[in-house]
């Protein structure tokens, strides 16, 4: 229903949305092995110092 315009025909009632239900059985997502959240701090920085480095290379090339 449409709150500033109630008796509006073009407004549609609100429909409830339902929920998934987990419980402590159910399958649970499992990150790959390359992934951000498996990896150690170190790693992570490490990575994010080469994906900068990338990304200054094509900035450099770009602007040679």
């Amino acid at each position: 229903m449409d709150v500033l315009h109630p008796d509006s025909p073009h407004s549609a009632p609100a429909k409830p949305v339902p929920m998934p239900i987990e419980g402590a059985d159910s399958p649970h997502l499992v990150p790959p092995p390359w992934s951000i959240l498996r990896m150690t701090l170190a790693a992570r920085l490490a990575a994010a110092v080469a994906v900068s480095a990338v990304l200054w290379v094509i900035v450099l090339l770009a602007m040679r």
